[in-house]
């Protein structure tokens, strides 16, 4: 249980630490999912899914090559079967190609004995063994014939009555085989135009389908990565602000981008941490620099202190009751001023939880002001302070905003020539919803070049041992940590301007540890 008795900055590193840790925890709880793996798997899918069409396009295709087989074996036996019907009429009609006919039977019977298995899968065995039968019928009946022929006599009654018998026989079993043969062309022709059109329709559909597949799989992964780079863009932006809230995880499972958020929660930790660090050292070197002022000025009042001390115990048996007292008063006045001096300092520099409240700005800036009254009667500057009234009050930290006024405070100082002024302004911010505070002064001014490097880390236009370039960057980040922006106009050689825009608010927070609210990821 953490000690009640903690300062509020430890309790607040203690409760931040406490949330990294938890969200590393929350993190890492969740079962394993990488995204190389549902990559790996999605391609995967669209592997089967391509071999799957490959498979129908092949079986459509053997498919018609079958039926195109089929339908050569059918056009060579209704080729044969046409050819000795030819013959047959040749026959009856002059006498001639018999022999012919018999041998175009026999052709078209080897056709039908070699492709026997193919044929009775595609019109079964009971039409094959009709269409085999009418050949045995119509091979039996040229084969009377040619007998007849070798030993009947053309003249005699029986040889014209027998021949006539034969004839119809033929003609009506040629005919049969004849249509059966173009029936079976025209079936197999309809069969296969009917595969070669669903072979057509399965190139289209699978085409369709694996377009619309491979879009869905891409919108998917799309979706997942690119949300998550999202989110790690809005993350990026909160800590941009001042929002150091670690991530929290928000989907089922853990994959590569959790590993990120991992990352990210510890550096966003240590860039808290770094930063409060920052700001105590740029806080104490102002404090150094007040310091040397504020020895100055403690001087006075305890040389009245010391000085009025020694008379009061010299002459204390010849001075009468009220010089005694007045004596005393002047000696009570003097350590109620060193007193008063000290406070301000011990004020600015002592460190304590951040906490947002209501501000009067006014008030801020003058005590600010104040703190540099000893830098401003040596340089022999002059601070001329103006501000608009009933102007809205803003919800901030006062100790840290006073930490930005006094440093812009003193570098429009060490700007400023001797005897020169600056002008402090609260007036309202020409964006809605904001007030601004403006310190000018008119002094050297700032290079143009240099005007994009004024906030960066460590970057100084003071001499050595004079500045650590540590201002105005932390400066920048206190307040961008109350939602504001510092703006700076300056020209060399006629001064310097910086506005800094805070807003109007009535929601009061905590601003040196972020609110320890969930966010998802």
């Amino acid at each position: 249980m953490m000690n009640e008795n903690l300062p509020k900055d430890l309790e607040g590193r203690y409760e931040r630490i406490k949330a990294v840790e938890m969200a590393r925890e929350a993190l890492l709880a969740r079962p394993s999912l990488s995204l190389r793996l549902q990559i790996y798997f999605g391609f995967l899918l669209v592997f089967l899914f391509a071999v799957g069409i490959a498979t129908a396009l092949v079986f459509a295709m053997y498919q018609v090559e079958d039926k195109l087989q089929f339908l050569d074996i059918v056009n060579e036996y209704v080729i044969e079967i046409q050819q000795a019907r030819r013959f047959e009429k040749n026959f009856f009609l002059y006498g001639t190609n018999l022999s012919d006919a018999l041998e175009n039977v026999e052709k078209a019977h080897d056709i039908l004995s070699l492709n026997a298995g193919e044929l009775e899968k595609i019109i079964g065995r009971k039409s094959q063994s009709t269409i085999l039968f009418n050949m045995l019928t119509y091979e039996n009946l040229l084969q009377r014939l040619v007998k007849l022929e070798h030993r009947g006599i053309s003249d005699s009654p029986d040889y014209i009555r027998a021949r006539k018998e034969i004839e119809i026989e033929l003609r009506r079993q040629g005919q049969q085989m004849f249509s059966f043969g173009q029936a079976l062309m025209k079936q197999e022709r309809n069969s296969l135009s009917e595969a070669i059109h669903r072979s057509r329709k399965i190139q289209v559909y699978s085409l369709v389908f694996l377009f619309i597949f491979i879009v869905l799989n891409a919108y998917f992964l799309g979706s997942r990565i690119l949300g998550s780079i999202q989110r790690f863009s809005d993350y990026i932006r909160r800590v941009a602000s001042g929002d150091f809230t670690p991530i929290m995880p928000v989907r089922r499972f853990r994959d590569e981008f959790t590993d990120l958020a991992i990352a990210a929660n510890q550096m966003t930790h240590e860039l808290e941490s770094h930063e409060a660090v920052l700001i105590q050292s740029h806080k104490m070197r102002a404090v150094g620099t007040l310091t040397a002022g504020v020895a100055h000025e403690l001087n006075n009042p305890i040389n009245n202190i010391t000085l009025t001390a020694h008379m009061l115990l010299e002459d204390y048996e010849h001075l009468t009751d009220e010089e005694r007292k007045e004596m005393v008063r002047d000696v009570v006045s003097e350590a109620n001023r060193s007193k008063s001096i000290v406070s301000n300092l011990l004020d600015f520099a002592r460190e304590s939880g951040s906490q947002l409240e209501p501000l009067d700005l006014e008030k801020i800036l003058k005590d600010t002001i104040s703190l540099t009254a000893n830098q401003v009667k040596l340089s022999g500057i002059k601070i001329e302070f103006h501000a608009t009234d009933k102007l809205p009050r803003i919800h901030g930290d006062s100790q840290q905003l006073k930490q930005v006024f006094l440093n812009l405070i003193l570098n429009a100082i060490d700007a400023s020539h001797k005897g020169g002024k600056i002008q402090v302004l609260l007036v309202p911010a020409d964006e809605p919803n904001y007030v601004a505070v403006k310190v000018i002064d008119f002094g050297t001014g700032i290079s143009e070049h240099i005007m994009s490097s004024l906030f960066d880390p460590f970057f100084t236009t003071k001499g050595q041992g004079k500045g650590t370039g540590l201002g105005l960057s932390v400066s920048q980040g206190i307040v961008a940590k109350h939602g504001g922006q510092i703006r700076v106009a300056s020209k060399e050689g006629q001064g310097s301007t910086f506005t800094i825009l805070l807003p109007v608010t009535t929601i009061p927070a905590q601003i040196s540890g972020p609110p320890l609210q969930k966010k998802n990821f």
